[in-house]
């Protein structure tokens, strides 16, 4: 849900700021290596910011995924050989980024008279589209879903992967902390498995942004009436000989939840939680808060539980429970997902890795003691982002945005295991 990030750390450096003074102009010697885009970090100290600059000639353009800024022109780029300037005047502020390129990387300063953030990109590869990009008409409009299907024609079993909480894409990538393409890599390893998959944006996310423009409007169980959709497509196709749910986090829950009203042939959660969403959230807060901010955080969320908003909010948990964002939070706590896994008819696998910090292998456990004939399944290693990592946290934390580390070889092979029983 880009539009529902916060602007944070961009504006409030960028206000803080006056017009850089001007400078001599560089030299116009082209490195073409540095034409195209490139991504990395404005390494602003404990919370990186992700950017994308766009190198060309003459021209160019910034894009801050997590802020909803996207393609903004270049006012100048200029030149030196190995060395490149960029001036920016972003709604009257002014931006001058100094890079050199070096070892395949730019690196440089991201400047604001006299402040500088240290900066480093990568090369963005444009990625090879492997999947056929369709349209299903859902509530407001059509949802637009990526199907990966299996090079060998004939019929399917069919996948409909669901991501993860927050603005989380289908690729399984929570924009602004940069790729890990998890949920691509599932789809297309399942497709060299001979299983068909879809997969999509959530509502509010990426190409399916304008079906949700009011982050208030947004709720669990419009994105099950999405899932449900997407079901009545695929039994409209006869490519597709079954239909499987895998849903990813807080996909898990939504998962079940429309596999409790659809005709399925199996349900997967993949590191999904076994406790309510304010259980696990409260939890996660510990020492993290103030006592102060500790005891009227379980107060809100004893509130919102209960289905009634909160007028008043503290500055410091505004970014948590702003007033516009309380509607999805009472949707979302009134499930428990230890009772809804018991409403699911179909046959079900728990996947749970047992190195990811997000949720634990206990979730796992919960599920599978509410749902006695499910498969579990715990793989070593395995982090919340499906891939092998380290325990520690910053180890575990690197694989988020490491796109060319695979996924689990156990976790593909499981799930095709399942889906072709």
């Amino acid at each position: 849900m880009k539009k529902f990030v916060m602007w944070l750390c961009l504006l409030i450096f960028l206000v803080a700021c006056s017009k850089e003074e001007s400078r001599p102009e560089a030299k116009m010697s082209v490195n073409d290596d540095m034409l195209g885009q490139w991504q990395g970090n404005i390494e602003i100290p404990q919370s990186p910011l992700e950017i994308i600059l766009s190198f060309k000639e003459k021209s160019g353009t910034l894009s801050v995924p997590a802020q909803g800024l996207k393609d903004y022109p270049f006012k100048e780029v200029s030149y030196d050989g190995d060395k490149i300037l960029v001036k920016i005047d972003l709604q009257g502020s002014n931006i001058v980024i100094e890079g050199k390129l070096q070892d395949k990387l730019i690196k440089g300063t991201f400047k604001q008279n006299g402040n500088a953030i240290p900066f480093k990109l990568s090369r963005n590869k444009e990625e090879k589209v492997s999947y056929e990009p369709i349209t299903i008409p859902v509530k407001d409009g059509n949802l637009k879903v990526a199907l990966q299907l299996p090079e060998k024609e004939g019929l399917y079993p069919l996948a409909i992967i669901i991501a993860g909480s927050g603005p989380t894409d289908k690729d399984g990538n929570t924009i602004g902390a940069g790729k890990n393409n998890s949920l691509k890599m599932l789809a297309e390893d399942l497709a060299k498995q001979g299983i068909a998959s879809i997969r999509y944006d959530k509502r509010g996310i990426g190409d399916n942004t304008s079906l949700a423009t009011k982050e208030e409007d947004v709720s669990i169980e419009q994105f099950v009436e999405d899932v449900s959709q997407v079901i009545k497509y695929a039994k409209s196709e006869k490519k597709f000989k079954s239909i499987h749910i895998i849903g990813h986090s807080e996909g898990s829950l939504i998962g079940m939840l429309a596999a409790q009203n659809s005709d399925i042939a199996s349900f997967t959660s993949l590191a999904g939680a076994g406790r309510p969403a304010d259980v696990i959230l409260l939890e996660q807060l510990e020492g993290k808060l103030t006592s102060d901010l500790k005891k009227e955080t379980t107060e809100i969320l004893a509130s919102l539980k209960e289905g009634k908003p909160v007028a008043t909010i503290s500055s410091e948990l505004q970014s948590l429970f702003r007033p516009s964002v309380q509607p999805y939070l009472m949707s979302w706590f009134k499930y428990d997902p230890a009772k809804s896994i018991q409403k699911v008819t179909a046959p079900v696998l728990i996947i749970q890795g047992a190195h990811d910090i997000q949720v634990s292998v206990n979730d796992a456990r919960i599920l599978k003691e509410h749902k006695e004939k499910a498969k579990i399944v715990i793989v070593d290693k395995m982090n919340h982002v499906l891939k092998d990592a380290p325990e520690d946290i910053k180890g575990n934390m690197a694989t988020y945005s490491d796109p060319t580390l695979p996924l689990s070889t156990v976790l593909v092979e499981t799930i095709k295991g399942f889906i072709k029983e």
